[in-house]
């Protein structure tokens, strides 16, 4: 696909990708892995990449993500620890404690504080002051945390139950509401959307059956508003079976455009435009899954890991396949379609109230 490739990428499967916020002058570009580390890359305006840093942890790294001003990275690992790494300093020290592995971990920058938020398998979501050793709160789960994304004052967070559980986070973090899951089977993956002001109105939510869930929080039409729709599917190679279905591991938001990339374990990218209700994009196959994807600030660069996710079982599990980062212009691909497209491109796929594309 003539994308661009990070030098020196992780040894083992790639876990999680996050870029530098607009805060940063730059794009500088995190990845945790399996290989218990987690990198950093200098991604310069053509295209190439410089390695700038690295962490261990004594655990695979399952997330990352970047505090508001860019100048600290948290990570979460199956070691049982958050840590922060300080990107001046080069320096790293533990912020969060679990009693199993950590899944999930978002920054939190509210008016009248801050915080980390960590969702692990002990079935606890924990907030820190990362001044303190000990959390400002912890709430209890129904399962084990599987996925969780915050955009303030938004916070989705689900479990392996199926649970969906929205947070509010204004003055001190609350459950707003719990909602019954969209999809059928167990959930991978979930990110926030926003409305046109910039206000997060609801999420996506993917999961093993390869289809995505677009849910509103409050939607004045909750049975047209919110639909599902397939992907990460494709003809089965077996005639006695329809469709083989895929995992989608990873859903990012284009921040301008606020159209919609995927990636599953059938080794594609697709772009979508949920206001239109329709597919922009399908990557050409890639001979691996793909693991993990992010914009940057400004929409520029998409980013996506090419590693083994372990969905077909150890049996598949090749160590001489390299683990592979590339980058992709995206300006232009995830620009949603006009009005007069919408309405051919709704009418071909025979979308309308039914909920389900």
């Amino acid at each position: 696909m003539k994308d661009f490739e990070v030098v020196c990428p992780p040894e083992d499967s790639v876990s999680c990708l996050a870029f530098s916020p607009r805060a940063v002058p730059g794009n500088f570009l995190i990845a945790g892995s399996w290989a218990n580390d987690v990198r950093c890359w200098e991604v310069q305006d053509s295209g190439q990449t410089v390695p700038k840093a690295q962490q261990m942890h004594a655990g695979p790294v399952l997330d990352v993500c970047w505090s508001d001003d860019g100048t600290k990275v948290f990570t979460g690992s199956c070691d049982k620890t958050g840590k922060m790494w300080d990107l001046n300093s080069n320096q790293e020290m533990q912020v969060a404690q679990h009693d199993a592995s950590i899944k999930s971990v978002r920054w939190i920058k509210a008016s009248n504080y801050s915080c980390l938020m960590t969702g692990s398998w002990d079935k606890t979501l924990k907030f820190w002051d990362i001044r303190s050793p000990n959390p400002m709160m912890s709430v209890q789960l129904p399962e084990r945390c599987y996925a969780a994304d915050v955009v303030y004052p938004m916070a989705v967070v689900t479990s392996a139950d199926r649970g969906l559980m929205v947070y509010q986070l204004e003055k001190q973090p609350s459950e707003f509401c719990r909602i019954e899951s969209p999809l059928k089977h167990q959930h991978r993956c979930v990110a926030i959307f926003k409305d046109k002001e910039n206000k997060p109105t609801g999420f996506a939510l993917g999961g093993i059956e390869g289809r995505v869930a677009i849910h509103y929080i409050n939607a004045s039409n909750p049975a047209k508003d919110n639909f599902t729709f397939k992907c990460h599917r494709s003809n089965a190679k077996n005639s006695t079976r329809a469709q083989d279905i895929y995992v989608v591991n990873g859903i990012s938001f284009h921040p301008v455009h606020g159209t919609l990339a995927t990636v599953g374990s059938d080794g594609r990218f697709n772009f979508w435009d949920k206001g239109a209700r329709t597919k922009l994009k399908t990557s050409e196959q890639l001979d691996q899954p793909i693991t993990a994807c992010s914009f940057n600030s400004n929409g520029n660069i998409f980013a996506y890991a090419s590693s083994y996710d372990w969905s077909k079982g150890h049996e598949f599990y090749n160590p001489q396949k390299k683990n592979h980062i590339f980058l992709r212009c995206a300006s232009e691909e995830l620009k949603p379609r006009n009005k007069q497209q919408k309405q051919v491109q709704a009418g071909n796929l025979g979308v309308g109230g039914r909920g389900r594309a």
